[in-house]
């Protein structure tokens, strides 16, 4: 049989992802009872397509973008 995408816009699993045939529950929300945490909160890649993409873990909600500059010492040398 063929798989079909649930959104055909999202990457299609690789050969070592992991592929339900069942639903599984809903991960978006927090659910104790399940010991699911939800994904408020959680950092996501917006221009990944992936399962850390915006798109997938905000769930729809909607996501705040933020810029970091990070500067590191590289211990580098100059040769002439």
């Amino acid at each position: 049989f063929q798989l079909k995408p649930y959104n055909p816009e999202h990457k299609p699993p690789g050969p070592k992802d992991l592929v339900y045939l069942e639903p599984s529950p809903p991960f978006c929300e927090k659910n104790p009872k399940l010991g699911i945490l939800g994904t408020h909160g959680r950092q996501c890649n917006d221009t990944s397509i992936g399962v850390d993409g915006c798109d997938l873990m905000c769930c729809g909600r909607g996501y705040k973008t933020q810029e970091v500059i990070v500067v590191e010492r590289c211990a580098c040398t100059f040769h002439w």
